[in-house]
């Protein structure tokens, strides 16, 4: 199990956890994770021994100073930090690392068990895959729970993929035996722009999450990086004819007024977020 420390009592808490890699389409997950850490101050309280689950050969560790004269190295692990939000009922548990290479059910197994001893009975999940998505329209985030239960009540489907999955997809299947209500959202990141950083993909998880939570997160200038990435990416298309012709393709197969983004709920919720963000 991994060993942690400097806690204290945990308020409720909720896991958000995200992984590098195959789950991890430019880095929108991890990045949304990596964002709760620094928006909420997040305190590092352990990580997990790499030597099991990593390897070094395929993500090496790293080497750097730090007074001048000492080396040292950073191995690639999955790290647990605590944030606590001075608004809401809910502590964060944010587990963010890369996908290991090896012993899957032995990494979940410990992140399993860490969760319990932490008193969380929920896990979300975050993860971005490649899609056929325009990067003019909102980005599509799917969302699913592991069991009917937590799909009633949160008014989410249940998972009903089939085929090749990656941590992200073990670690949900396996918090829901433990006994763990486990949600995971997903951003369609558009494929033709894969390259990170996706601010909008980002942004999009965060609102989720939000949404979820009932929390408001700081988002600092993530919407305006959003904006800009957006703008970054007209220019490339206005500047190639093959790239601006596949874009109004994609636009072409679900006008925007049928975009899930633009129903009753999905508009109700973005006036809640307005609402919460003016403080009423």
């Amino acid at each position: 199990m991994i060993e942690f420390s400097g806690v204290g009592q945990l308020r409720s808490p909720i896991v958000v956890a995200a992984f590098e890699g195959w789950n991890d389409a430019a880095d929108a997950s991890s990045a949304a994770v990596e964002h709760l850490e620094s928006a909420f101050d997040a305190k590092v309280i352990g990580a997990i021994d790499p030597d099991d689950y990593y390897d070094f050969q395929v993500n090496r560790p790293t080497v750097s100073g730090t007074d001048g004269t000492s080396r040292k190295i950073a191995w690639p692990t999955t790290r647990l930090s605590v944030a606590r939000p001075d608004h809401g009922d809910n502590d964060l548990v944010l587990i963010r690392g890369l996908e290991p290479n090896m012993r899957w059910r032995g990494f979940t197994d410990e992140l399993i068990e860490t969760v319990h001893a932490l008193g969380s009975d929920m896990v979300v999940s975050l993860g971005a895959l490649l899609a056929d998505s325009p990067h003019t329209r909102p980005v599509p985030i799917s969302g699913t729970a592991g069991d009917p239960a937590t799909a009633a009540r949160l008014r989410l489907d249940p998972s009903k993929y089939e085929g090749p999955t990656g941590i992200v997809g073990v670690f949900a299947e396996a918090c829901s035996r433990a006994g763990l209500a486990s949600v995971s959202f997903w951003a369609a990141v558009p494929h033709y722009v894969a390259n990170p950083p996706c601010p909008k993909a980002t942004l999009a998880l965060l609102r989720r999450v939000e949404d979820l939570l009932d929390m408001e997160i700081p988002l600092g200038d993530l919407a305006e990086r959003a904006r800009a990435w957006e703008r970054q990416v007209d220019e490339l298309a206005e500047g190639d004819s093959e790239v601006a012709e596949y874009v109004r393709a994609l636009e072409s197969r679900e006008p925007e007024t049928e975009l899930p983004e633009a129903s009753g709920d999905a508009i109700a919720r973005e006036f809640e977020r307005y609402l919460r963000r003016r403080g009423q």
